[in-house]
Protein backbone atom coordinates (compact mmCIF):
# COMPACT_ATOMS: atom_id res chain seq x y z
CA UNK A 1 0.00 0.00 0.00
CA UNK A 2 1.33 3.64 -0.86
CA UNK A 3 1.52 5.47 2.02
CA UNK A 4 -0.41 8.56 1.82
CA UNK A 5 1.49 11.52 1.76
CA UNK A 6 0.46 15.51 2.86
CA UNK A 7 1.69 17.94 1.04
CA UNK A 8 0.67 21.62 2.60
CA UNK A 9 0.56 24.25 0.97
CA UNK A 10 2.54 27.32 1.65
CA UNK A 11 1.76 30.56 3.19
CA UNK A 12 3.40 33.79 3.56
CA UNK A 13 3.89 34.08 7.31
CA UNK A 14 3.39 37.72 7.21
CA UNK A 15 0.05 37.36 4.91
CA UNK A 16 -0.96 35.63 8.57
CA UNK A 17 0.02 37.75 10.45
CA UNK A 18 -1.80 40.61 8.71
CA UNK A 19 -4.90 39.01 8.61
CA UNK A 20 -4.88 37.58 12.11
CA UNK A 21 -4.57 41.16 13.33
CA UNK A 22 -7.76 42.39 11.80
CA UNK A 23 -9.51 38.76 12.16
CA UNK A 24 -9.96 37.47 15.84
CA UNK A 25 -9.46 34.09 14.41
CA UNK A 26 -6.78 31.53 15.18
CA UNK A 27 -4.07 31.83 13.16
CA UNK A 28 -4.99 28.33 11.52
CA UNK A 29 -7.99 30.06 10.34
CA UNK A 30 -5.89 32.56 8.83
CA UNK A 31 -3.72 30.14 7.20
CA UNK A 32 -6.59 28.11 5.38
CA UNK A 33 -8.06 31.59 4.38
CA UNK A 34 -5.07 32.60 2.94
CA UNK A 35 -5.01 29.25 1.32
CA UNK A 36 -8.15 29.51 -0.28
CA UNK A 37 -6.69 32.86 -1.72
CA UNK A 38 -8.96 35.31 1.00
CA UNK A 39 -5.99 37.72 1.92
CA UNK A 40 -7.72 40.98 2.92
CA UNK A 41 -10.39 41.74 5.24
CA UNK A 42 -12.42 42.52 2.79
CA UNK A 43 -12.03 39.35 1.21
CA UNK A 44 -13.19 37.55 4.78
CA UNK A 45 -15.98 39.71 5.30
CA UNK A 46 -16.86 38.57 1.70
CA UNK A 47 -16.34 35.04 2.73
CA UNK A 48 -18.09 35.37 6.44
CA UNK A 49 -20.86 37.38 5.02
CA UNK A 50 -22.20 36.11 1.62
CA UNK A 51 -24.19 38.53 -0.86
CA UNK A 52 -26.56 36.46 -1.23
CA UNK A 53 -27.95 38.42 -3.89
CA UNK A 54 -23.98 37.21 -6.04
CA UNK A 55 -24.98 33.57 -6.10
CA UNK A 56 -25.58 32.07 -9.52
CA UNK A 57 -29.69 31.38 -10.41
CA UNK A 58 -30.47 27.40 -10.13
CA UNK A 59 -32.64 27.23 -12.66
CA UNK A 60 -29.41 27.80 -14.76
CA UNK A 61 -28.71 24.27 -13.50
CA UNK A 62 -29.94 21.32 -16.34
CA UNK A 63 -33.41 19.64 -14.68
CA UNK A 64 -33.73 22.15 -11.97
CA UNK A 65 -37.42 23.73 -13.59
CA UNK A 66 -38.27 19.78 -13.70
CA UNK A 67 -37.17 18.44 -10.11
CA UNK A 68 -39.22 21.59 -8.44
CA UNK A 69 -42.32 21.22 -10.36
CA UNK A 70 -41.83 17.41 -9.19
CA UNK A 71 -41.66 18.29 -5.74
CA UNK A 72 -44.52 20.74 -5.88
CA UNK A 73 -46.57 17.83 -7.29
CA UNK A 74 -45.77 15.94 -4.41
CA UNK A 75 -45.99 19.03 -2.01
CA UNK A 76 -49.36 19.81 -3.29
CA UNK A 77 -51.08 15.68 -3.87
CA UNK A 78 -49.17 14.85 -0.54
CA UNK A 79 -47.08 11.92 -2.19
CA UNK A 80 -44.52 9.72 -0.07
CA UNK A 81 -41.35 11.47 -0.28
CA UNK A 82 -38.21 9.13 1.01
CA UNK A 83 -35.01 11.49 1.14
CA UNK A 84 -31.92 9.02 0.51
CA UNK A 85 -28.60 10.82 1.89
CA UNK A 86 -24.92 9.08 2.05
CA UNK A 87 -23.41 7.98 4.92
CA UNK A 88 -20.63 10.84 4.71
CA UNK A 89 -21.53 14.72 6.38
CA UNK A 90 -22.46 15.30 2.81
CA UNK A 91 -25.50 13.40 2.67
CA UNK A 92 -26.22 13.44 6.05
CA UNK A 93 -26.75 17.14 6.95
CA UNK A 94 -28.52 17.46 3.02
CA UNK A 95 -30.81 15.28 4.53
CA UNK A 96 -31.26 16.29 8.06
CA UNK A 97 -31.71 19.70 6.35
CA UNK A 98 -34.38 18.64 3.71
CA UNK A 99 -36.25 16.84 5.88
CA UNK A 100 -36.89 19.21 8.30
CA UNK A 101 -38.08 21.60 5.80
CA UNK A 102 -40.15 18.81 4.08
CA UNK A 103 -41.72 18.27 7.93
CA UNK A 104 -42.18 21.86 8.74
CA UNK A 105 -44.95 21.96 5.23
CA UNK A 106 -46.64 18.90 6.58
CA UNK A 107 -45.36 16.60 3.44
CA UNK A 108 -45.02 12.52 3.77
CA UNK A 109 -41.51 12.59 4.61
CA UNK A 110 -39.36 9.40 5.33
CA UNK A 111 -35.31 8.97 4.74
CA UNK A 112 -32.83 6.78 4.00
CA UNK A 113 -29.28 6.73 5.25
CA UNK A 114 -27.50 3.20 4.30
CA UNK A 115 -25.21 1.14 6.59
CA UNK A 116 -21.41 1.87 4.90
CA UNK A 117 -20.36 -1.58 5.19
CA UNK A 118 -23.51 -3.66 3.98
CA UNK A 119 -24.91 -1.22 1.18
CA UNK A 120 -21.39 0.05 -0.14
CA UNK A 121 -21.77 3.68 -1.38
CA UNK A 122 -24.23 5.08 -3.40
CA UNK A 123 -28.14 4.19 -4.01
CA UNK A 124 -28.29 1.24 -2.90
CA UNK A 125 -30.88 -1.83 -4.16
CA UNK A 126 -31.99 -1.98 0.09
CA UNK A 127 -33.43 1.42 -0.27
CA UNK A 128 -35.37 0.86 -3.46
CA UNK A 129 -36.89 -2.24 -1.85
CA UNK A 130 -37.21 -0.12 1.34
CA UNK A 131 -38.91 2.63 -1.00
CA UNK A 132 -41.07 -0.06 -2.73
CA UNK A 133 -42.32 -1.41 0.43
CA UNK A 134 -43.49 2.11 2.14
CA UNK A 135 -45.43 3.11 -1.06
CA UNK A 136 -42.80 6.06 -1.36
CA UNK A 137 -43.62 7.84 -4.68
CA UNK A 138 -40.62 9.99 -4.81
CA UNK A 139 -36.98 9.59 -4.00
CA UNK A 140 -34.85 12.44 -3.64
CA UNK A 141 -30.83 11.15 -3.54
CA UNK A 142 -28.33 13.65 -1.88
CA UNK A 143 -24.33 13.61 -2.51
CA UNK A 144 -24.84 10.02 -4.61
CA UNK A 145 -26.75 8.58 -7.10
CA UNK A 146 -24.70 9.75 -10.37
CA UNK A 147 -23.50 6.64 -10.96
CA UNK A 148 -26.92 4.67 -10.30
CA UNK A 149 -27.93 3.29 -13.62
CA UNK A 150 -29.16 -0.27 -12.05
CA UNK A 151 -31.02 1.25 -9.34
CA UNK A 152 -32.91 3.92 -11.18
CA UNK A 153 -34.22 1.57 -13.67
CA UNK A 154 -35.12 -0.65 -10.27
CA UNK A 155 -36.82 2.17 -8.83
CA UNK A 156 -38.86 2.90 -12.88
CA UNK A 157 -39.58 -0.55 -12.24
CA UNK A 158 -41.38 0.22 -9.11
CA UNK A 159 -42.84 2.92 -10.35
CA UNK A 160 -40.92 5.47 -7.92
CA UNK A 161 -39.67 8.51 -9.50
CA UNK A 162 -35.98 9.75 -8.54
CA UNK A 163 -34.46 12.96 -7.99
CA UNK A 164 -30.34 12.70 -8.39
CA UNK A 165 -28.76 15.75 -6.52
CA UNK A 166 -25.28 14.82 -6.60
CA UNK A 167 -21.91 16.93 -7.00
CA UNK A 168 -19.35 13.84 -8.02
CA UNK A 169 -17.96 13.30 -11.68
CA UNK A 170 -20.61 11.49 -13.88
CA UNK A 171 -19.59 7.87 -15.24
CA UNK A 172 -20.42 7.56 -19.07
CA UNK A 173 -23.81 7.45 -18.74
CA UNK A 174 -26.51 9.40 -16.39
CA UNK A 175 -29.32 7.30 -15.06
CA UNK A 176 -32.55 7.14 -16.31
CA UNK A 177 -34.08 9.39 -13.49
CA UNK A 178 -36.91 11.93 -13.53
CA UNK A 179 -34.34 14.60 -12.76
CA UNK A 180 -30.61 15.06 -12.08
CA UNK A 181 -29.37 17.90 -10.55
CA UNK A 182 -25.24 17.80 -10.77
CA UNK A 183 -22.84 20.97 -11.54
Amino acid sequence: MIPKVWNPLETNEQHIQTLQKELPIHPVFCRLLIQQGIKTIKDAKTFFYPDLKKLHDPFLMTDMNTAVDRLHLAIEQNHKILLYGDYDVDGTTSVALVYTFLKSLGVQTDFYIPDRYKEGYGISFESIDYAHQNQVDLIIAMDCGIKAEKQAKAAKHYGIDLIICDHHTPGTNLPDAFAILDP
